[in-house]
């Protein structure tokens, strides 16, 4: 089993809050390479919108797996689902195709760097930006946050998404750390301009609700 790469250079934007009760809310871009547009969403926000005078107080990760991006790829360097790697009840070793658990829970670079991360910083929600599936998946207590932006999309809440996700992020924080975790799957056959002015207003809704 060869051992996994150094860790990517994954940039952390954080914008905060005045406001002392202010929640803190992740939000993360690129888990898998080949889904760009949650980079390209948060980018763009940064970029256009002022972040000093809001209720929460913001942490992007833009893009979680640079390498992945870089090529294309829906995996990390190693060849492993970054989605299928956390140290979950039901983790198991998979084939090796674009689905790969990795050789143990764990084992990732990226995967280490989130488990940290979440660790230290304790956040109160968790967004996470995918794509194709054009819907609004939840897991723990997320409901209520999930069906707000699933009405902000116009995409349908979906509970399971049918087949099964062994090591995921969202089973890792949102059933066994009980965080409220909401993942947002965009069309990928939707402009970057819809998509943003989507994403505009979900990210706007958890900085000040």
């Amino acid at each position: 089993m060869k051992p996994p790469l150094p860790p990517p250079k994954v940039c952390l934007i954080e914008k905060h809050s005045e406001n002392k009760s202010s929640k803190l809310i992740l939000i993360i871009g690129v888990f898998h390479g080949e889904e760009p547009q949650g980079e390209y969403a948060i980018e763009r926000y940064l970029r256009e919108n002022d972040l000093s005078k809001r209720n929460n107080t913001l942490l992007f990760i833009p893009c979680l797996n640079p390498w992945g991006k870089e090529r294309d790829n829906r995996t990390n360097a190693n060849g492993v689902d970054l989605n299928r790697n956390y140290p979950t009840k039901n983790w198991k070793i998979t084939e090796k195709d674009e689905n790969y658990s990795g050789y143990s829970p764990g084992s990732e670079a990226e995967t280490k760097f989130m488990i940290e991360l979440l660790d230290k910083v304790k956040p109160d929600i968790i967004l996470t930006l995918h794509a194709p599936l054009k819907c609004i998946n939840f897991d723990g207590p997320a409901e209520k946050i999930a069906e707000k932006i699933a009405k902000i999309c116009n995409y349908p809440v979906i509970e399971d998404l049918g087949y099964p996700t062994p090591g995921s992020f969202g089973t890792y924080c949102g059933i066994e750390r009980n965080i409220p975790t909401i993942t947002l799957e965009y069309d990928d056959k939707e402009a970057n301009e819809s998509i943003y002015c989507k994403s505009k207003v979900v990210f706007d809704f958890l900085s000040k609700f």
